[in-house]
């Protein structure tokens, strides 16, 4: 069962005078429970759109989205409280202390669990009584992710939200998302420039540019259709240069993108390995500016 979905979402922002306009065109994919899906691009590619309309932070031109089977229009108390966010920015009362907030979400949350929360509080050294202005980033976002998973949420969407967190706390973290989502009755929607979290938790990966759908796969399925490659410039052959996607070259040589396919392994002599994640979206957004 797929706990998110969403369909042909849409947002058109008309151009100002301070900014350009910009078009989320028609974004579907979902996401099953039990499963952790990677959403990124480029700064100004649509992602914090999308995140924003799947929250009804902002409402969008046409489209449809399900948390659990429920839209937002037929219940949305029930919608908006199947969802977890933590974002970039702490988005508690500065002047709160961390008393204050496990006061509020209890009374606002029917499902928020105090002692859970007291023991991630614990758990995470967050300090009960200076106010929240005081914390330091790692410390609020570290209170945003206890607010949340003290919660009986279905889904958390997490936008850039490991900024600002020290290697062993993120590690931490991300083995609790991992956690999250392993009962089978959760999922997680991560927008993130950090490769790497992807990497290591993601099962599938959307990539968007320009507001338009690049791809959406199953990661593992992604990084077995290409190998990076490397030679030198004297290597760039017409029907090898056809093959390849984004190279990079510089005084040493290229690199590339190599797609893997029955009977087409790389020339002899050419460098190859398997590719990260970071590595395709690198080649594949440099090989769409390059054909602009």
């Amino acid at each position: 069962m797929d706990l998110l979905s969403v369909e042909h979402l849409s947002k058109q922002y008309k151009k100002t005078q301070k900014q350009g306009g910009f078009s989320l065109q028609n974004i579907s994919f979902s996401v099953p429970a039990g499963y952790i899906c990677g959403y990124v691009g480029r700064n100004g590619a649509g992602k914090t759109t999308t995140l924003n309309a799947i929250m009804h932070l902002v409402r969008p031109d046409s489209g449809e989205v399900l948390i659990d089977g429920v839209s937002f229009e037929e219940d949305p108390v029930s919608y908006r409280r199947q969802i977890g966010y933590v974002g970039d920015a702490s988005y508690f009362p500065k002047d709160f202390t961390l008393r204050d907030i496990r006061e509020i979400l209890a009374d606002f949350y029917p499902s928020f669990d105090m002692k859970n929360f007291d023991r991630l509080a614990a758990r995470w050294e967050l300090p009960a009584k200076p106010k929240i202005k005081t914390y330091s980033r790692g410390m609020k976002v570290k209170l945003m992710f206890a607010s949340v998973l003290a919660r009986d949420t279905k889904i958390l969407i997490l936008d850039e939200a490991t900024n600002g967190l020290d290697p062993m706390m993120r590690n931490e973290l991300l083995a609790m998302l991992q956690e999250y989502v392993e009962d089978g009755n959760h999922s997680i929607l991560f927008s993130t420039h950090n490769m790497e979290d992807l990497q290591d938790i993601a099962d599938y990966i959307f990539f968007i540019e320009e507001g338009r759908k690049v791809f959406f796969q199953a990661k593992d399925e992604l990084l077995e259709e290409y190998l990076l490659v490397r030679g030198g410039l004297s290597d760039l052959t017409p029907e090898l240069t056809g093959r390849l996607t984004g190279i990079q070259k510089n005084e040493f040589g290229f690199s590339a993108l190599y797609p893997v396919a029955e009977n087409c392994v790389p020339p002899a002599g050419l460098l190859s390995e398997k590719p990260t994640v970071d590595e395709i979206i690198v080649h594949m957004l440099r090989q769409m500016r390059e054909t602009v």
